[in-house]
């Protein structure tokens, strides 16, 4: 094992035992067998600890899934990969449900956590094959963060068969909300694209009046 993952093992073993707000990071040193100092050449905070956690998770996910059908629809990937990323976390519930407490409190913690999802979820499209680029797929990365966040809030309360209920209802949900998008964005991209051309054709009215001007510098005196 290497000393990053023991850390993190660490980190969710006092986790599990306790408030992860009264864990500190000479907690996490000792129960690692690290010194303070080559923990911080590891990690910088909890929440670094936190997110190397997340991201195991993630290639746990992605080594073990052996591709879907992409016949398939996609709200029935998307499901798939989700639910094989709940069944990793299921050992470390009471761990991550105090994690989830502490990140609670603090606003800071909280927004970096909640990039680190949002980094999740766009490997989880990725995996069920679908597209999370352009301004489309920014409104679904944060869309399937705050629902996978649901999905969470339902585990911690009451287990991992409520958490599939909800997260079939939250991918219902994002798909009918998905629809709308994109069609609001069939139906304006003619708007869009004719405003990006007209201020193109501005920009460059102004390039070239600028560059007239640097051509002929006394013709205003």
């Amino acid at each position: 094992m290497s000393t990053r993952n023991r850390v993190i093992d660490a980190a969710m073993k006092l986790a599990g035992r306790r408030d992860f707000g009264d864990v500190s990071l000479t907690d996490i040193a000792k129960e690692s067998d690290l010194s303070l100092a080559d923990l911080r050449d590891l990690f910088p905070s909890k929440g670094a600890i936190v997110g190397g956690f997340s991201r195991r998770i993630d290639r746990q996910v992605l080594d073990e899934f052996s591709g879907l059908n992409s016949h398939d629809p996609a709200r029935d990937r998307l499901y798939d990969v989700l639910r094989k990323r709940l069944e990793a976390l299921e050992p470390y519930h009471e761990a991550l449900s105090s994690i989830a407490r502490w990140a609670a409190r603090d606003p800071i913690t909280s927004t970096a956590l909640n990039r680190e999802t949002v980094n999740s979820m766009r490997f989880m499209l990725e995996a069920a094959d679908i597209d999370c680029d352009g301004p489309v797929g920014s409104l679904k990365l944060q869309g399937l963060a705050m629902a996978w966040g649901r999905v969470l809030d339902a585990w911690f309360e009451n287990g991992f068969s409520f958490a599939l209920e909800t997260l079939d209802r939250e991918i219902a949900r994002g798909e009918r909300y998905v629809e709308h998008v994109e069609d609001f964005a069939r139906i304006t991209r003619p708007f869009t694209d004719m405003a990006n051309r007209l201020f193109e054709f501005g920009g460059m009215r102004r390039r070239h009046a600028h560059a007239a001007d640097d051509d002929h510098p006394h013709s205003h005196a």
